[in-house]
């Protein structure tokens, strides 16, 4: 036991400047300092942090903390320096030290300088850092982010399941461990591993009452984000995506447009992904774009929004990253964009895995389905599924999630739930969720074939229009909600009938439902542009544009199909671009053509928008970004090489059919093309002549009507070489 030479809260001001604990902090510490290992669970931006810190501080020896992540001990070594005149206060010990370094750590540890340690788990599997702590005297152990403990936490690491064995062999001292997300199941996993079964656990309320949850269809998702990062201007912000491709493809198309973002990932060196923290940190960048490897204990209590571009693959997952907004308990904005494609992608990341393994996977996918498609209240399914009652009310009446902001029609479901509840029993409660939903549905499943259930008395008994298993899938949610069905996470997801729910069987109260949101309509989250034929949003501007394009082709003596094709014009009267900028994320409108004929356009829109008094959509000036890297690249370089097209064709495992098509793309934006080196090979001048004649007079470029006009005098890939050719010569 530690003796305290003055009030805890002395200390609490002389180190950290607070007059106050926060929650359960001076409980959990005096705990600590009393000897007993102790538990804490405590949501993200709680304080969990001091409640390890503070007791170094004051007691003899060093403690050592493991934690998982590098960003993470070296943005708490920086924290716990700010406090202290001494820089050698607090130290992290893993791989990414240098020689020299690793020995100034040792030195001051050994002196007794260092009160904090942070080591990484695997930096405690080797021996000569075992014995080099078994020659210190150690006040306590601190397990941080101890979820990684439980193959059921969402970010699982097998080094931590070592960690008892470690500690003991070191020094049987104090331990605490803290999580910001544990499931009574996880809750119970950590205590066992760790061998602290009869610690004191402090639980603090998951409830974060100023964080807005919503979930949002993944359509044309990119617009989405910068319509609502520029809404909300100069806020700090994370966007989290799946892989690293995508974070610097939206880092990039945020760049571009104008948003102060950088990305970041584990494929970036360690010195950019430093540079780039430091920034988000220092506020010399608004918006960092990542994936789960940013933000593990990153401390910025004024994160004003956390934006899921993909769905991750737990609640706990998804929990702990939204838990980053609004720290301070200001402000905290946490949209999702929600497509079932995410979660079947989620899936087969789980292939090949070992069964128990695929199983617990399978089962946290379920869960995040279960939130995202809710129309009952997010933070009350948020909340049950961590172990904890919400009276729905209560965001209700603020209006602090989507679903109770914007409630859906509630109708008597008493019979329903009824119904339900008689086919778990009737399955003999041994079927997770996914089964009983079709089984009730009468959605003969293989599964359900296979148990020859599609001929159980009832099979169906549910079925009616309107009613399939996404309608039981929801109706299965809420009865787990109101507490009348338990879902037994031992046993992967199995559903039982509660006592709670046999007793509603018997004398069925009234229920109400709300219907499940459906996501099946969405996309794959890609800017949409209107295509050929999809009609302009504004026809009166779409025709004054064609009279424009008219006079210009006649001033110029070109056809007019050549100065901006039908689509690229339906596209400028659905958008409204007013600036050259604009005007090449025009679909078909490179920046060639765009400086070649666009100005007048540009003139004539924003003329336009003014007299008619137009506001303009934000989410109709995105600007695309460039594909530099890709197949456009290759093709202008090899056609300056004068490589013959079926060489390109076969360099990029393509036919010659596809090198055409993005050859037309090319010239149809604007870029200049000669492809004189393989046309005359293939086609008489005379010929070349008489086909241009043919597209100066023409009101079409339809290959289809030039070929019916020569009748069959060339093929189709000769009529498009020489259309290739006519357009890049003329209009580029």
């Amino acid at each position: 036991m530690q003796t305290l030479n003055a009030p805890l809260t002395d200390h609490l001001k002389n180190y950290f400047g607070f007059n106050m604990f926060k929650g359960q902090q001076e409980e959990v510490i005096l705990n600590l300092l009393e000897g007993n290992d102790t538990f804490v669970i405590m949501p993200t931006g709680g304080g969990k942090s001091l409640c390890y810190q503070l007791p170094s501080l004051i007691c003899d020896g060093t403690a050592i903390v493991v934690s998982p992540l590098i960003a993470l001990m070296k943005n708490q070594v920086d924290a716990i320096r700010g406090v202290s005149a001494d820089q050698g206060i607090a130290h992290f010990y893993n791989s990414s030290l240098t020689k020299t370094e690793a020995k100034k750590v040792k030195e001051d540890v050994t002196n007794g300088v260092t009160k904090l340690l942070y080591v990484a788990p695997e930096s405690l599997t080797k021996e000569e850092n075992v014995a080099f702590l078994k020659s210190i005297p150690i006040s306590f152990f601190a397990i941080d982010e101890a979820h990684c403990i439980s193959e059921w936490g969402h970010d699982f690491r097998p080094e931590y399941r070592r960690l008892r064995t470690i500690i003991e062999e070191i020094d049987r001292v104090p331990i605490i461990a803290l999580t910001a997300t544990a499931t009574p199941k996880v809750q119970e996993d950590i205590q066992k591993n760790l061998g602290m079964t009869d610690a004191k656990v402090f639980k603090a309320s998951f409830n974060r009452d100023n964080l807005y949850y919503e979930i949002r269809p993944k359509k044309e998702v990119k617009k989405e984000i910068i319509k609502y990062i520029k809404q909300h201007p100069g806020k700090s912000g994370i966007i989290y995506c799946l892989s690293r491709k995508k974070v610097e493809e939206i880092a990039e198309v945020l760049q571009v447009n104008g948003i102060n973002a950088l990305p970041y990932h584990a494929g970036l060196d360690s010195t950019t992904r430093a540079k780039h923290q430091d920034m988000f940190l220092m506020e010399e960048a608004d918006v960092i774009v990542a994936t789960i490897a940013f933000g593990m204990g990153i401390d910025k209590p004024d994160v004003r929004f956390v934006i899921h571009h993909d769905i991750p693959k737990s609640l706990e997952s998804y929990y702990q990253e939204t838990g980053r907004a609004g720290r301070d308990g200001g402000e905290g904005n946490c949209i999702a964009f929600y497509s079932y494609k995410d979660i079947e992608k989620l899936e087969k990341f789980l292939h090949g895995k070992p069964v128990a393994e695929l199983e617990i996977g399978q089962q946290l996918i379920f869960e995040m389905v279960s939130y995202c498609e809710t129309a009952v209240c997010r933070r009350r399914q948020l909340l049950h599924y961590f172990g904890e009652q919400y009276k729905e009310s209560a965001c209700s009446d603020t209006g602090m999630c989507d679903n109770c902001k914007h409630p859906k029609d509630k109708f008597d479901g008493t019979e329903d739930v009824k119904t339900l509840l008689e086919c778990v029993v009737g399955l003999n409660e041994v079927f997770k969720a996914k089964y009983v939903a079709n089984f009730v549905a009468g959605k003969a499943s293989s599964d359900i074939k296979s148990f020859s259930h599609d001929a159980h008395e009832f099979f169906g008994k549910g079925k009616a229009e309107g009613k399939d298993e996404k309608y039981w899938d929801a109706v299965i949610r809420q009865s787990i909600i109101e507490g009348l069905l338990v879902k037994e996470i031992e046993n992967y997801g199995v559903l039982k009938v509660s006592d709670k729910g046999r007793d509603f069987i018997e004398n069925p109260k009234p229920i109400k439902l709300v219907k499940a949101h459906d996501y099946s309509d969405v996309d794959d989250g890609d800017i949409i542009v209107p295509q050929k034929g999809s009609g302009a949003a504004d026809e009166d501007l779409y025709n004054m544009l064609k009279d424009l394009r008219k006079s210009i082709a006649k001033r110029k003596g070109l056809p007019p199909y050549v100065i901006f094709q039908d689509p690229s014009l339906e596209d400028m009267a659905t958008r409204y671009p007013i600036s050259m900028d604009e005007l090449t994320n025009i679909s078909g409108v490179g920046q060639g053509k765009a400086e070649k004929f666009g100005q007048a356009f540009i003139d004539l829109i924003a003329r336009y928008v003014e007299e008619h008094e137009i506001d303009r959509p934000i989410d109709m000036v995105v600007k695309s970004v460039v594909n530099k890297s890709g197949l456009k690249v290759f093709v202008v370089q090899s056609i300056d090489r004068k490589m013959p097209l079926d060489d390109i064709a076969r360099a990029k495992g393509i036919d010659l059919d596809e090198i055409l098509t993005e050859i037309e793309h090319i010239v149809q934006s604007g870029t200049k093309v000669n492809l004189d080196y393989y046309i005359d090979e293939e086609v008489d001048e005379e010929d070349q002549e008489e086909v241009f004649d043919y597209f100066m007079e023409a009101e079409t470029d339809d290959i289809e009507e030039a070929l019916e006009e020569f009748e069959g005098a060339y093929t189709e890939e000769e009529m498009r070489l020489l259309r290739i050719k006519f357009m890049s010569d003329v209009a580029n």
